[in-house]
């Protein structure tokens, strides 16, 4: 079973998720109800898409845009469609 973890919660656990270049890509119903809130940063990838962005909240922490997911991947990330990965100092393990 893989954890995201942040702010001594765990906020994300499967035991699907799937890993590419070095990330785990959680399914989004593993994800604590709550925690996620939108943001407007995007950036891109040259072979998964345009990445859009979460903010992390845990209580009255957040963690400005610390996960990310691709809602269109192109066809080379397909596998991490309605996934979301962490970082910024989210512990996945």
């Amino acid at each position: 079973m893989v954890k995201a973890i942040w702010n001594g919660e765990t906020i994300a656990e499967s035991d699907k998720t799937v890993v590419v270049e070095g990330n785990h890509y959680f399914p989004l119903e593993s994800v604590k109800t709550g925690v996620l809130t939108t943001s407007s940063r995007t950036s891109v990838c040259p072979w998964k898409g345009t990445a859009e962005y979460y903010s992390v909240q845990v209580g009255e922490s957040e963690n400005r845009d610390a996960a990310w997911y691709y809602a269109d991947p192109k066809p080379a990330a397909a596998e991490i469609a309605g996934r979301v990965a962490f970082w910024k100092g989210v512990e996945v393990g």
